[in-house]
């Protein structure tokens, strides 16, 4: 079978799609063989589009224009004698099976596009998150040396004293320092005392006279450590005896729950 070089070169473009099959596919292939830079060149040029697409093509169908476009070429380039019988045979074919890979194609690509899209999200969400966790990190921080330069303030008042509380009742291997001063107020230390049962919370007592007086409540973490901020009791008063009790978790106006740690008086 004679033909003119444009037919070979539409072939080329449909032999890229993997769409040649028969007589058109060996003769093609004996063409490309015998070294032909203008076919090869076609080739490769339309594998290259290909490629493109499958990367960057959105997920739609072929537009009808591809399929009057390849029509029109093929019926220009292709030989006289042969544009009836082709055209009948294997034209239709040929047509179908370019728009199903080239469908095919665009499909893959919006697959791939879409997998991307969703890694990139979980990217964006996990960076979102390792940025929250950092600032609470940084606040915390934060927190807690202010915490320090405030018992740093604390002890160099002659006045500040250093109180030890000891387990009790159900927390025996607990401890606390409390760093405190009577017209100041002071920093509570807690270790080794387990989370407080859901729901509750510990409380802290300043007694004087006999009198308990609320100092706030705190919770511990998983090690059983905490801090608590206390402020000084109303009217720079001595307190006798610092008593942590198991109170409900916003807190007692008494105490009622069980004590779990508490200063020598």
């Amino acid at each position: 079978m004679n033909r003119d070089h444009d037919a070979y070169e539409t072939l080329a473009s449909v032999y890229a799609l993997g769409a040649l099959d028969g007589d058109d596919l060996a003769e093609f292939e004996a063409h490309l063989a015998r070294g032909c830079e203008r076919c090869a060149a076609t080739l490769s040029a339309s594998e290259e589009t290909i490629a493109r697409l499958a990367a960057e093509g959105p997920r739609r169908t072929p537009p009808p224009e591809v399929r009057r476009a390849l029509l029109q070429r093929l019926e220009a380039t292709a030989p006289r004698r042969e544009r009836a019988a082709g055209r009948s045979l294997w034209l239709p074919w040929m047509l179908g099976m370019a728009a199903a890979v080239i469908a095919a194609i665009w499909v893959t690509g919006g697959f791939i596009a879409a997998r991307y899209e969703a890694r990139l999200d979980r990217m964006t969400r996990e960076a979102a998150e390792a940025r929250e966790r950092l600032r609470q990190e940084q606040d915390g921080l934060r927190a807690e040396l202010q915490r320090y330069a405030g018992v740093i303030e604390l002890l160099r008042d002659p006045a500040t004293r250093v109180v030890t509380l000891r387990g009790a009742g159900a927390a025996p291997e607990a401890g606390a320092r409390l760093v405190w001063n009577e017209t100041r107020g002071g920093q509570l230390f807690v270790t080794n005392l387990p989370p407080a049962p859901e729901g509750k919370a510990y409380e802290l007592w300043t007694i004087t006279g006999g009198r308990p007086r609320a100092a706030g409540v705190f919770q511990t973490d998983a090690s059983g450590k905490g801090t608590h901020a206390v402020e000084a009791a109303p009217g720079g008063k001595p307190v006798e005896v610092f008593a942590v009790t198991v109170e409900p978790a916003a807190g007692a106006s008494s105490p009622t729950g069980p004590i779990v740690l508490a200063s020598a008086k």
